[in-house]
């Protein structure tokens, strides 16, 4: 039995090294170009504020819808 997990735990542990091992090798080291960076916090920026409008409009269409149901039920 624990011959069983022994082997299952070294099997665990040569599949994570070798995934690690190739995410690795994907990594992109980055650059530090101060355009880039500019560019990155300007795109942030943009994404924050659509999911916040996103938000925003997703809680106005409940509103809306609530007031639909309330005025057809009277």
């Amino acid at each position: 039995m624990y011959y069983a997990m022994d082997s299952a735990i070294a099997t665990l542990k040569v599949t994570l090294r070798r995934t690690f091992e190739k995410l690795a090798n994907k990594m992109v080291i980055p650059n530090g170009n101060e355009e880039e960076k500019g560019n990155q916090e300007k795109e942030s920026k943009e994404e924050s504020i659509l999911a916040l409008l996103g938000i925003i409009g997703t809680i106005l269409n409940l509103i809306v819808i609530i007031f639909v149901y309330i005025y057809t039920t009277l």
